[in-house]
């Protein structure tokens, strides 16, 4: 199957973005494709502010992403946008670094109220960063998501049937382009 990468822009271990993060992961990895995850948080913050291109992790990041047949950028809203974390990243890719790549964005919010966050913020930087094909995305709210006790998250039913679509479209559309075919959808 094919290479797909996700890049969290959560800010924290505990971020409720991390369930869906790991839900995503198990259910590519399930579907057969080869998944990295990019802790974006987790990357030097010097290198990332300063844009360090001679950083050794900053060069993995961005090869990950460059060898990827998929991306999902996942990110928690803040003031009706994605996270800096997750902007100070996509500023590190080069100008056409999404092309020939599916993307699906995926959000967390704490309302309904941020749900066009997707639409307005994040692909208009994807698509001029070389992003043609746009999968729809999946925007939840916090309450979806809930911590248990031992650390992991749990779905709840709508989110993860969402979820599960959206995942299973990324999955179609990157064994296709992994398969040496294009698409020819433009979103």
């Amino acid at each position: 199957m094919g290479k797909i990468v996700i890049l969290s822009g959560a800010t924290n271990s505990g971020s409720r973005l991390n369930g869906l993060v790991g839900y995503s992961r198990e259910r590519l990895e399930q579907a057969g494709h080869e998944v990295n995850v990019i802790d974006i948080a987790e990357l030097p913050a010097e290198d990332l502010i300063r844009a360090n291109w001679n950083s050794e992790a900053i060069k993995q990041a961005l090869a990950l992403v460059e060898d990827a047949d998929g991306v999902v950028v996942a990110s928690p809203v803040y003031k009706a946008s994605y996270s800096g974390v997750t902007k100070t990243f996509l500023d590190l890719l080069p100008q056409k670094g999404l092309e020939r790549k599916v993307l699906l964005p995926l959000f967390i919010g704490g309302s309904i109220a941020h749900l066009l966050a997707i639409d307005y913020a994040l692909k208009p930087v994807l698509a001029a960063l070389g992003a043609t094909y746009l999968l729809g995305g999946v925007y939840s709210v916090d309450q979806g998501v809930q911590r248990q006790e031992d650390g992991t998250f749990e779905l709840s039913d709508d989110i993860k049937s969402r979820l599960t679509n959206a995942l299973a479209q990324l999955s179609g559309e990157v064994a296709f382009i992994s398969s040496g075919t294009q698409s020819i959808k433009v979103g």
